[in-house]
Formats: C-alpha cells, sequence, structure tokens
C-alpha cells in the first residue's frame, strides 16, 4: 500500500455518504480498486484507505477482531444483501482493464433499463465481486 504523499490526490469536496468496507487483505483489495477499478487514492494510515472514482468516494479498511465499527463476525462474501452502484467515468475502459486481467465479472457488460414511475431509465452495467465479495455494480 502507498504511503508517498507526492502520489496522493487532496479531496477537494467531501461526499454526504462514504462506505467504508472491511477488507481481510487490505493491500490486495487496494492493488485491485486502483489498478483495475481505476480508483484514485487520497489518504491512507495504516490498516485504511481513502478512495474515489469519479465523484464516489469510498473507504478500505483492514477487518480486525474486535474492531469497533465490526458488528459481528465477518464471513465470505462480505456484504450480503447490498450492492454498490458505481457511476464509473469509462465504463469502456473498466470492462477492458477487467477483461485483460481475465477478472471474473459477476454479471457481463449489459444494457439494463429501470423504471422511476413512467421514466424509463437505460444504462450499460456490468457487476463484479471484489475480492472479499462486495458486489459492485459500475453503470455510466
Amino acid at each position: 500500500m502507498t504511503t508517498d504523499p507526492v502520489s496522493l490526490v487532496p479531496v477537494t469536496e467531501w461526499a454526504p455518504l462514504v462506505p467504508e468496507l472491511m477488507t481481510s487483505d487490505l493491500a490486495r483489495s487496494l492493488d485491485l480498486y486502483t489498478r483495475l477499478f481505476g480508483f484514485t487514492i487520497h489518504y491512507t494510515r495504516p490498516g485504511f484507505a481513502y478512495l474515489s472514482l469519479g465523484r464516489v468516494q469510498w473507504m478500505l479498511e483492514q477487518a480486525e477482531p474486535d474492531k469497533a465499527w465490526q458488528t459481528g463476525p465477518l464471513e465470505r462474501p462480505y456484504g450480503r444483501g447490498v450492492n454498490f452502484q458505481i457511476q464509473a467515468p469509462d465504463l469502456g475502459a473498466l470492462h477492458a482493464r477487467l477483461t485483460a486481467a481475465s477478472y471474473p465479472l459477476f454479471r457481463p457488460l449489459h444494457t439494463a433499463t429501470y423504471a422511476e414511475g413512467d421514466t424509463l431509465h437505460t444504462v450499460r452495467q456490468l457487476l463484479v465481486q471484489d475480492p472479499d465479495g462486495y458486489l459492485l455494480r459500475f453503470t455510466d
């Protein structure tokens, strides 16, 4: 995990909601989130990293027994019952990186239409699980 302040990008505006995900191996997750998913590191401290992708802000934390935020035992896949919709600045480039790395897709790149009352919204999306099983739905 990098801690070189020259490589970090300051946060210009804080998001009002920022998920913080417990990880079994922070270094592995941080590598995946930056190298393949395209997130930028804003700052790190031991066992923690603050990231962003476009306007999305995200925190990763190394899971440890008796952690104050941990409400119960963590069992894979983490985050059962939730998927995180993330608007990707360049979904095509993300898909290309994942494909080139042979990263498993939970659901391949496809087009989906969702109703908001009488209004239909059509998006392209793909779904992946991170190393701990969190389900990420990247859209454009």
